[in-house]
């Protein structure tokens, strides 16, 4: 895919590309393909996946030669400015168009295109949003869970609620990573390591210290984990 260097920390070596689709990735200096200078605006090509760029390498910006036997165009000695162009790319701010940032958007993405996403940032919005639907799903194949049993009979039969419970825990484990996932990117966007994660395995207070990081606001700066997320206002 062709892109575009948002940033590069030479030091660090640690980076942002924006894709040809809309999207932001991000990179390392073990995902170059050979060492190169990576100035802000450089165009690359790399391959993508799980919001990580890789194989990433700087392409020439292709020049149109002017044609054998004709003369150059007389240049102005004072050429008028060009019209100034509006900026489509934000580095991650309000302007990016390209992100979702409604409350369906946000958790359709999370189950399908950020499934195994593990990297970048999410928004206190983004989370609360995938948590809302979440709840709602589960509730839905509750009931219906709880209906089959009843028109099965099960209830009588001493089978217990079989199909509810089949049908809910296969839901829990289809939504297991994405769920991790986005625990993992809302504590990147705080500036706190994904790890801390693991706090949630602790009975009882584990779930409400991620509660309380979910609460706390945007990191409002570009941090080692990605920009600030689209729709964040600064």
């Amino acid at each position: 895919m062709r892109g575009e260097v948002l940033h590069y920390d030479e030091n660090q070596g640690f980076g942002f590309i924006t894709g040809a689709d809309g999207n932001r990735y991000t990179f390392t200096r073990e995902n170059l393909r050979r060492q190169a200078a990576m100035p802000n605006g450089t165009a690359v090509e790399f391959q993508p996946g799980g919001g990580q760029a890789r194989d990433v390498f700087p392409v020439a910006a292709q020049t149109a030669s002017p044609a054998a036997g004709t003369s150059a165009a007389p240049v102005q000695a004072n050429p008028a400015p060009a019209p100034a162009v509006p900026q489509t790319q934000n580095f991650g701010r309000t302007a990016d168009t390209a992100e979702p940032t409604d409350l369906w958007g946000y958790f359709w993405r999370s189950v399908t295109q950020n499934y195994f996403n593990f990297a970048g940032r999410a928004r206190r919005k983004e989370y609360w949003s995938y948590c809302l639907f979440w709840t709602v799903c589960l509730l839905i194949i509750g009931g219906i869970g709880i209906f089959t049993d009843i028109e099965m009979g099960n209830f009588d039969t001493g089978i217990s609620a079989a199909v509810t419970v089949g049908l809910c825990g296969t839901f829990l484990l289809a939504t297991f990573l994405p769920s991790l996932g986005m625990i993992v990117r809302r504590l990147h966007d705080i500036g706190l390591t994904g790890w801390l994660c693991l706090v949630i395995l602790i009975p009882t207070i584990g779930s409400l210290i991620i509660l309380v990081f979910a609460f706390i606001p945007t990191q409002a700066r570009e941090n080692q984990w990605g920009p600030v997320p689209a729709g964040v206002r600064i």
